[in-house]
């Protein structure tokens, strides 16, 4: 699709173009991916602002900014909303949205399990090569999905010097890690957000470091030098998610104008 005008584009398309790219069948069971607000069909796209999270910080930087498409990662309508009277922050978002005529998509664990998406980002900003899928993928119109991935570093590090690459390249002011591992590492298996259920799959796929956003205190036992595991935030793990919706929107439906919010949505603090 060209297009010459800056109007010219209508966010049903926009939304078309990422839902190719991560085709919406390859989202997880529990999730609530795709279209959150809007009406799509009537509305040019005057811009898009990308983010991880909605919250009302970040409708107001969409407005601010003129910009009537928010798309977000994670999903601003999770759980079922059986009333919207402004009580809490999800309905207060949905009200000042409608309000201010900005529609709301989120590409979630179809954008986490797509080739090319979330996980082979994070693998991009450690430098990976030979990235692919590390669990059996499935095919949805012509696109591959599964839930992680793995590559190769282009040098094997020790684990120490592993850890503080991650808290450069991720701007991450600290990692939880099990034992140091003492042989170098690799081969590195990655599943942002919370990925703790791949972990073992990932000793299996001959993995010596294990990359996600979150896991549990007990998750930890009974790995030592089996496999590295590094968990760097959830927020951190994903935060680059924008990088690719404007890669494809500006690719797919030139024209557009993409703002990455400049929004920090992490709601966890380290003191």
């Amino acid at each position: 699709m060209q297009s010459n005008s800056f109007f010219s584009v209508k966010i049903k398309e926009v939304i078309a173009a990422l839902e190719r790219f991560a085709p919406l069948p390859l989202q997880e069971g529990f999730d609530n991916a795709g279209l959150q607000l809007g009406l799509t069909e009537a509305w040019e796209c005057s811009g898009a602002l990308l983010c991880l999270d909605v919250t009302e910080r970040i409708v107001d930087e969409a407005i601010e900014q003129g910009c009537n498409l928010i798309v977000s990662h994670h999903p601003l309508i999770f759980h079922k909303l059986s009333h919207i009277t402004g009580e809490n922050d999800v309905q207060r978002i949905v009200m000042k949205a409608i309000e201010h005529h900005v529609a709301i998509a989120s590409m979630h664990t179809n954008m986490d399990n797509a080739r090319g998406g979330v996980n082979f980002k994070i693998a991009e900003k450690m430098r990976l090569h030979d990235v692919d899928f590390f669990v059996e993928a499935k095919t949805v119109n012509g696109v591959d999905g599964a839930s992680g991935v793995m590559g190769t570093l282009p040098e094997p590090m020790a684990a120490d010097d592993f850890i503080v690459m991650l808290k450069r390249e991720f701007l991450v002011e600290c990692v939880q890690a099990n034992e140091l591992l003492r042989r170098p590492i690799s081969k590195v298996a990655i599943c942002g957000g919370a990925g703790s259920f791949l972990l073992d799959d990932a000793v299996k796929a001959g993995a010596d470091a294990f990359v996600t956003g979150e896991m549990h205190y007990h998750e930890f036992f009974d790995h030592e030098q089996k496999i590295q595991i590094c968990v760097i935030g959830h927020y951190q793990s994903e935060q680059f998610t924008s990088e690719i919706f404007r890669d494809i929107i500006e690719r797919d439906c030139p024209g557009v104008r993409c703002v990455i919010t400049t929004t920090c949505t992490n709601p966890i603090l380290y003191l």
